[in-house]
């Protein structure tokens, strides 16, 4: 039989919610941040699927008793080839363990697998060459112990430098990475330069953007969902496993440095996973409390700055500085800032 590949009319009401449905009966969700999808019918009705966002396939199902009659190639040089016409030439892709021969034999070399997800990527500069070039820019000397954190610094505040500093006073080399993915109310090469300026008197501390492989929408898309799911454990174990296998491994890692998170259920999931993982891989965690307001109850986080400003507009800036460094603030005042501030008070997202 003579299978047909069809693009979907994504603000067709009707043709998305046909592709939920069916992806419900795998247990996959259809994501907001789908940008292409393409369907195969049978009888005019769905039996295969499969989506992209950006650079990263998803969405991938198809009917049981299908499978193996060739609509995996159909479906797979359907994406590829809008990939390609989009000039990207890297991907990743979701999906389940039952499907890593699937996707192996189109070249797709397996990143990690946990029980319930595999992520798996295609293109000539994968993870091992990105670390490469990390090592290479930033002079990073493998022989030397070090302790991490992962930072998305959004904005920056006096906790994070607290937290860094921890780090700086008790190792003998310190790497800050900072989530690169653009889902933050402040812009990435913002919170980079805010961390670079903020802690460039430790001399000890390194600051690295964190790239495709750390808390993206690669590694960990429930991280920006900012609520619990089925897939969020899933997720934190992938991110996890990445981080302990390869980074650990690549830049002698011997400690990754958290704060305490008593406040957000996706991020306190996220640390105890972390820990759990780490622990197999003989990588130590330290959990810093964190800091707090002139020994009050009162803590500092970049939510609570985010809220002050959502609330009160230019004027919280008047007193932030109990909340955030110097850098922050400038940043705040620029023209630049004057345009988050006004994103913040019109948003309603938790990040």
């Amino acid at each position: 039989m003579t299978y047909i590949v069809e693009k979907l009319h994504l603000n067709n009401i009707e043709e998305v919610e046909e592709v939920k449905k069916f992806l419900s009966d795998f247990q996959l969700d259809y994501e907001d941040d789908i940008d292409y999808t393409v369907v195969i019918r049978n009888s005019n009705k769905i039996v295969a699927t499969c989506s992209k966002a950006k650079d990263i396939l998803k969405a991938f199902a198809i009917k049981e008793d299908l499978q193996g009659e060739g609509i995996t190639n159909l479906l797979i040089k359907s994406i590829q080839d809008q990939l390609f016409n989009e000039g990207i030439f890297h991907s990743f892709i979701f999906t389940k363990p039952i499907y890593e021969t699937t996707f192996t034999s189109f070249g797709y070399k397996v990143v990690a697998k946990v029980e319930e997800v595999i992520l798996l990527e295609y293109g000539f500069n994968g993870i091992e060459k990105t670390l490469e070039n990390i090592e290479k820019k930033y002079s990073l000397d493998s022989s030397a112990p070090k302790t991490a954190l992962v930072m998305n610094c959004n904005p920056f505040t006096l906790g994070h430098r607290y937290l860094i500093e921890k780090a700086s006073s008790s190792s003998e080399k310190v790497i800050i990475f900072i989530v690169e993915e653009d889902r933050s109310l402040f812009p990435f090469k913002s919170r980079y330069n805010m961390v670079k300026e903020g802690v460039s008197d430790l001399k000890n501390v390194t600051v690295i953007p964190g790239g495709k492989y750390i808390i993206s929408s690669a590694t960990f898309p429930a991280y920006f969902l900012r609520e619990e799911s089925e897939f969020l454990s899933a997720y934190t174990k992938l991110d996890a496993t990445i981080f302990a296998e390869y980074f650990c491994k690549k830049f002698n890692i011997t400690k990754r440095m958290l704060g305490e998170e008593p406040y957000c259920p996706v991020t306190k999931l996220y640390n105890d996973t972390l820990e759990e993982i780490l622990n197999k891989y003989g990588i130590k965690v330290e959990i810093i409390p964190r800091k707090n307001i002139n020994n009050s109850n009162e803590y500092i986080s970049a939510s609570k700055v985010r809220n002050l400003i959502k609330l009160e507009g230019p004027k919280a800036l008047g007193h932030l500085s109990e909340f955030i460094p110097e850098v922050t603030l400038n940043y705040l005042k620029s023209e630049e800032g004057k345009e988050i501030i006004e994103k913040i008070i019109n948003s309603n997202t938790p990040h």
